[in-house]
């Protein structure tokens, strides 16, 4: 029976198709690199990986039956027919042979990629040099024949005759195909098919895994919404634990009710009406304790029940966005044995822990940087065969991809058995492309010199070829690692490697972070660009430079405040003997960020900011926590820019007890006026501003203060009993301890003549009440005696 693309509904089926083409593909590469490789190491007698590869192909043969397309069941048959002959010890997959069949490969991998149900306008279109991909793959078969015994294959005209044998044509025979130059010699010879499929037993072949892994597409910003609406749910679960303990409380009250009625009722003799107004109550009372004890039970079982559920709805939602590791590995094997067999290099690559779970949007992120650090790895890590002899190694290098959880942190670890950096030709490039002065150069530490490699554009290949030596790879491999908020560092050992070790958050959606206070206010840093954090010893901060610095690990950290990177109001609580500190560390730079206190690690979900704020400074995103408390997620690529900022502007603010400085930088101001509404206005005004005021309500008692206190400026009012504001001036410049104290005039008077009397008298200012809304006032004190 010939199968037509009428026979089913064209849309479905082809989609289906290419669905199982897909997962045949991944199928087909890796056991096809597991049959080479053990066919040149000493597991050549595992069957698995043909057994793997023939049930591939044969899935795919079945499926391309089903929709009708002849040429890809041509070629599915042929490399199933190779796979027979390598289970039967009649063919030795070599990587000259791994090579022909890897191109039937690519030939399905372009036909799957197909989605628009054109696969047979796409066949039609390749249909010589899919008859020519057959011949070339049919030709392996002549190294399998002992006796040949040639049987046709079915004509790939458009000629229904032929084009599925019949059912008794014998698995087995595997014969010589007659493959000569002209085109006009007997069609191709090869072994016969196997019997046809029904279409129950074909619909099954195309449909078997359809349940297996099912997925549906979700638009990105509907699972976004719905992983906030469970954050949510988390926390407003916590809402309900302060109910229920002031349901508690009010049960204990109600009790405490029942308590008194019944003292009452003992101690007290009532009339029998009395008495029975007090029965009634008393019984009222204790149906409400009991209806209340009922319900609190009711609200505590709803309480746990809302709770496991918003918990495992939120665990939910969260594995709904992630992928094995696997799933992004999928083509680096092939890739690296390509190259490798481009460059005339044998190398193997060992993938660990595929079953990790990794968000999705990272999986996908990784796939640009982990593919240029692979190739760089086969281009320039792993020596030739003869060059791995002549140091000992064997002829076949490796490189490890391996994925695990760490510190609940992803960690992806790239490495390879190769010569590893040279670090002197490195620091020579570095000098030669004139990145760094020779002698700045020459003190760089090895970290400090590989962090050179993701310069964009560096690069120190002798040579550039497609495959590697533009510079062009570890920059995209570092931003990618920022703009995700993780780190990247290289490890190299000369002779014996190198090796690149990503730290990553486990999701984009959920991070762990370290929640902090500062100014009062909670702020969240990502785990994964954390270096350290540290209690310091006040003791323990030393100065270089007008800078305060620690010693960690032997290097000077810089020390700063986060309030000031941050524009925060500084913070007005006494500091302890040792400072919170956080060590952040970016593109090599380290700083110390101080704190005022550790909340601890939370685990948040990340909220985007509303796109009409724009990019928000040293800000990346948002997040509540588990007490309903909203709190900004700080980019820390954006803070250390900041912060070396303040550093080449010179504004960073010293560390010190905030209570000691606070007490050596506050001005202390007398206010003098007898009116309570100007008196307490000035007052808040500059205590709002870091000033400490004290007050007197006339001259006379300003005179007895300003004589007995040590203060810095005198505002006084002119028109106040006992003494006007114009004598008391007189008073403080005419005496010699006092003469050099500013005093400010502030007075309702705003004549010319007035002001002049007041200037004559010697006050620094004359400022009339009327101006205060032009903040005239704390100008002039600002003016005078400086900031606090």
């Amino acid at each position: 029976m010939m199968y037509t693309r009428s026979t089913f509904s064209n849309t479905s089926m082809l989609t289906i198709f290419s669905m199982e083409v897909e997962k045949q593909i991944v199928v087909l590469n890796d056991n096809l690199l597991a049959a080479e490789n053990q066919t040149d190491g000493d597991n050549a007698d595992s069957t698995a990986p043909l057994e793997a590869l023939m049930r591939s192909a044969h899935s795919i043969k079945g499926a391309a039956r089903i929709v009708g397309l002849d040429l890809a069941v041509d070629v599915a048959h042929i490399m199933e027919e190779c796979f027979v002959a390598a289970q039967k010890s009649k063919l030795v997959l070599g990587s000259a042979c791994v090579d022909e069949l890897l191109k039937g490969v690519d030939w399905f991998t372009q036909l799957g990629s197909i989605k628009d149900d054109t696969q047979p306008e796409w066949l039609e279109e390749h249909k010589e040099s899919t008859q020519q991909l057959v011949v070339a793959i049919a030709s392996l078969l002549t190294q399998s024949v002992t006796s040949p015994s040639p049987i046709e294959l079915p004509s790939t005209s458009d000629d229904d005759s032929g084009s599925i044998e019949s059912p008794d044509a014998k698995r087995n025979d595997i014969q010589s195909p007659d493959i000569t130059s002209s085109q006009d010699k007997a069609p191709l010879q090869a072994a016969s098919w196997h019997q046809a499929p029904s279409d129950t037993e074909a619909n099954h072949t195309l449909q078997e895994d359809s349940h297996h892994d099912r997925t549906v597409k979700v638009n990105a910003d509907n699972l976004n919404q719905l992983m906030a609406l469970a954050g949510e749910s988390l926390v407003e679960v916590n809402w309900l634990q302060p109910f229920a303990d002031t349901m508690q409380h009010l049960k204990k009250r109600q009790q405490s009710l029942n308590t008194l009625l019944d003292q009452l009722q003992q101690e007290v003799t009532l009339p029998a009406a009395a008495k029975n107004k007090l029965e009634k109550a008393k019984e009222t009372a204790l149906d409400c304790h009991a209806l209340l004890s009922d319900r609190i039970g009711d609200l505590d079982q709803f309480s746990r029940r809302f709770s496991q559920l918003s918990d495992n709805l939120y665990r939910q939602v969260i594995a709904s966005h992630m992928r094995p590791f696997s799933d992004g590995t999928q083509g680096f094997a092939r890739m690296v044995r390509d190259i490798a067999r481009a460059e005339g290099k044998q190398v193997s690559l060992k993938i660990v822990g595929q079953h990790i779970q990794i968000d999705r949007d990272i999986l996908q992120k990784l796939e640009s940087p982990l593919t240029h650090i692979l190739r760089n790895a086969v281009v320039h890590g792993i020596e030739s065969p003869n060059r791995r002899q002549q140091l000992g190694k064997s002829e076949a290098g490796t490189i490890r991809l391996e994925a695990s959880h760490r510190a609940g942190m992803l960690s992806i670890l790239v490495s390879d058995d190769g010569s590893g950096l040279d670090l002197e030709a490195l620091r020579n490039s570095v000098i030669e492309k004139q990145l760094a002065p020779p002698d700045l150069a020459a003190q760089l530490s090895d970290a400090e010199l590989m962090e050179f490699l993701f310069l964009p554009g560096f690069s120190t290949a002798e040579q550039v070829s497609e495959i590697a030596g533009r510079g062009v790879g570890l920059d995209i491999a570092k931003s990618m690692v920022q703009e995700v908020g993780g780190l990247l560092h290289p490890y190299n050992e000369p002779g014996c490697g190198l090796t690149f070790h990503f730290q990553l958050p486990l999701t984009l959606s959920v991070i762990r972070a370290l929640v902090v206070e500062i100014s009062g206010e909670p702020y969240a840093f990502g785990l994964t660009r954390i270096d350290q954090v540290r209690l310091v010893k006040r003791a323990d901060v030393a100065m270089s430079e007008n800078r305060p610095y620690v010693v960690v690990d032997e290097e000077n950290i810089s020390l700063v405040n986060a309030y000031q990177v941050l524009e925060l109001p500084e913070p007005n609580h006494e500091v302890g003997d040792h400072l919170p500190v956080i060590i952040l560390k970016d593109q090599g730079q380290r700083y110390g960020i101080v704190v005022d206190s550790f909340w601890g690690e939370r685990e948040l979900v990340v909220r985007p900011l509303d796109e009409r704020f724009g990019k928000v400074q040293d800000v990346s995103a948002a997040a509540i926590t588990e007490e309903g408390l909203p709190l900004l997620i700080v980019d820390v690529a954006d803070l250390i820019r900041s912060i070396e900022q303040l550093v080449l502007e010179g504004n960073l603010t010293l560390l010190g007890d905030r209570t000691a400085q606070n007490s050596q930088k506050q001005k202390r101001v007398l206010v003098v006026d007898d009116s309570l509404t100007v008196r307490e206005m000035e007052r808040q005004l500059l205590q709002n501003h870091g000033y400490q005021v004290d007050v007197a309500v006339n001259g006379m008692e300003g005179w007895n203060t300003v004589r007995t206190g040590d203060y810095d400026l005198v505002v006084s009012d002119v028109d106040m009993p006992r003494m006007n504001g114009i004598e008391l001036l007189s008073h403080i410049k005419n005496h010699p301890n006092l003469k050099q104290l500013p005093v400010i005039i502030v007075s309702y008077k705003d004549r010319q003549a007035d002001k002049m009397a007041g200037l004559n008298a010697g006050a620094d200012y004359y400022l009339t009440k009327g101006s205060f809304q032009d903040n005239s006032l704390l100008t002039a004190v600002m003016d005078l005696i400086g900031q606090c």
